[in-house]
């Protein structure tokens, strides 16, 4: 497995303040799915930037970038269309209670 990340960059700044009640229920699925990724041993970290600009990012495992591809893709916050998703290689160098 590798490791990977993606950015989820919303569709304005000041998002996270400005969501509508479709934006809300898009990205309430969004969490829960990042939720079983967790889960699944298959997320590392995910989260959203603060401020005004609320850029997400989720580091994850996935045996290529095809299945990391589709990991990101299948993600409801890109898939709806309210956000857009940039995926890159990442390595984890150092964390906390990883040797």
């Amino acid at each position: 497995m590798t490791e990977w990340i993606y950015f989820i960059h919303p569709p304005r700044d000041d998002f996270a303040a400005t969501m509508t009640d479709d934006e809300k229920a898009v990205w309430a699925r969004h969490f829960e799915r990042l939720q079983r990724l967790l889960a699944d041993g298959q997320l590392i970290l995910a989260g959203p930037t603060l401020g005004r600009i609320n850029t997400g990012v989720a580091v994850f495992e996935a045996s290529d970038e095809d299945a990391a591809q589709q990991v990101m893709a299948a993600d409801p916050a890109i898939s709806s269309g309210y956000a857009r998703g940039e995926l890159r290689p990442f390595r984890v160098s150092l964390l906390r209670g990883r040797d």
